[in-house]
């Protein structure tokens, strides 16, 4: 009994060692608050080219702005 409860504890700690951790603060993989603000200005104007209806002069217009950050 108890070397079946050592195994089944081994296998608990392995199964928890294997599972991805959430990204710290300090984590450089985190974005920082900058590459939060260019992600969500990217988001919004992939959004706004899904749902207007402008025209295709002005989509190239945002998609240069874009690219030229």
């Amino acid at each position: 009994m108890i070397v079946t409860i050592g195994k089944v504890k081994k296998e608990k700690w392995r199964a928890m060692a294997e599972q991805p951790q959430e990204p710290t603060l300090s984590d450089p993989r985190r974005p920082n608050n900058d590459e939060m603000r260019q992600l969500k200005e990217r988001i919004a104007v992939l959004e706004r080219v899904i749902t207007d209806t402008h025209g295709r002069a002005d989509l190239e217009r945002q998609i240069e702005q874009l690219r030229d950050r």
